[in-house]
């Protein structure tokens, strides 16, 4: 018998085809768009200047200033070209940290938006915005800031570096993972979510040997679009409150810390999530959830250790004592002890197992 549920559609328009980055200019004027302003990371600043050419006379240029975790002193700088330049929409083409970027000028100012994904990260699905400001990243959820348009060109991914499509995917299976035992969650969502998994646990192997095979990267992309949108229609857990204290706080990279964390808060979820982690293990093949997705990064060459990632040990205490700081939703409560426990697990590479197996008190 089905739980009761609400399930709300996101407003949003997607065109998924190869060479998708043609209808930008179209897009533009569909949206009203006179005056564009192409975002990028300074990584990225060859592609946002294709896109620029692509838009002709609506492009008034592009800034390339976009980073990770959306820090606010950007967003100014990219507020003031936005005045100064009478822009009337952006069009990002990248990541999340270009996403990110794009979403707090439309929280500002309103502005439509264009996004052209060239990771698997999915925030262009979802209206939530993550910004970081003196050390701390806060998230909020708002329809102000789900992107209009977005165009999914596959051709944009086969130049993705193998480590980054690794930890792009991993992060993409993130939101699938929590969005299964995630406060609103529904059967709709839970159907794409293990869809996600399992078109990104078939894929990702497959571009690490080969990076350019089209299909595995049509299919990842099609992953992380499913992933994107469970990320946007239902509530965050454990995994991503820690991802956003690692990140925002000790400044470690974004799709590298999902792809650490991931497994060790599966584990800790565990046993208060039954159902989530027969889908998880379902859609990866394996018995075990939290251990499919340790041994599926180990295949991929990813990360597996928060020292890698340039955490330091002296600093567990402080991402504990953050994490717990605020209550919010998650299936297991959240107990201090067992949460210093999951970093020290992640910290060190550890196998993953249910935390509460290992006695930690609380």
């Amino acid at each position: 018998m089905f739980r009761p549920f609400a399930y709300e559609a996101l407003p949003m328009r997607v065109i998924f085809e190869e060479g998708a980055v043609s209808h930008v200019a179209a897009e533009a004027d569909r949206l009203g768009m006179k005056r564009a302003l192409v975002l990028s990371t300074p990584e990225q600043v060859s592609q946002a200047n294709t896109i620029a050419a692509l838009l002709g006379s609506v492009s008034v240029g592009v800034f390339s200033r976009a980073t990770m975790h959306t820090p606010n002193d950007v967003t100014e700088a990219a507020l003031e070209l936005v005045r100064s330049a009478a822009v009337d929409g952006v069009v990002s083409i990248g990541g999340g940290s270009t996403i990110g970027l794009g979403k707090a000028i439309a929280l500002r100012t309103d502005l439509p938006q264009i996004v052209i994904p060239t990771t698997y990260a999915g925030s262009e699905m979802t209206p939530i915005l993550g910004e970081t400001r003196d050390g701390e990243k806060v998230t909020q959820r708002t329809l102000k800031v789900l992107p209009e348009t977005t165009l999914y060109d596959v051709t944009l991914t086969l130049s993705l570096p193998v480590s980054l499509s690794a930890t792009s995917g991993m992060n993409a299976i993130a939101h699938a993972v929590e969005g299964l035992y995630a406060e609103a969650g529904n059967p709709i969502i839970s159907l794409m979510a293990e869809e996600a998994i399992a078109a990104l646990a078939s894929a990702l192997p497959i571009i690490v040997k080969n990076p350019r095979d089209i299909e595995a990267r049509s299919k990842a992309q099609y992953g992380a679009w499913l992933c994107g949108v469970v990320l946007g229609s239902v509530g965050m857990a454990l995994h991503h409150k820690l991802c956003h204290v690692l990140g925002g706080s000790f400044g470690l990279p974004h799709a590298e810390t999902h792809t650490v964390i991931l497994p060790h808060a599966v584990a800790y979820n565990a046993a208060a999530a039954p159902e989530a982690m027969s889908r998880v293990a379902r859609a990866l093949g394996v018995s075990d959830a939290a251990g499919g997705l340790y041994d599926l990064a180990n295949t991929l060459g990813a990360p597996i250790t928060l020292a890698q990632l340039g955490m330091k040990e002296s600093d567990l205490d402080r991402a504990a004592d953050l994490a717990t700081a605020r209550p919010y939703p998650n299936p297991r409560p959240l107990e201090r002890g067992a949460i210093r426990g999951l970093l020290d697990d992640a910290f060190h590479g550890t196998r993953p197992h249910t935390v509460s197996q290992r006695g930690v008190a609380a």
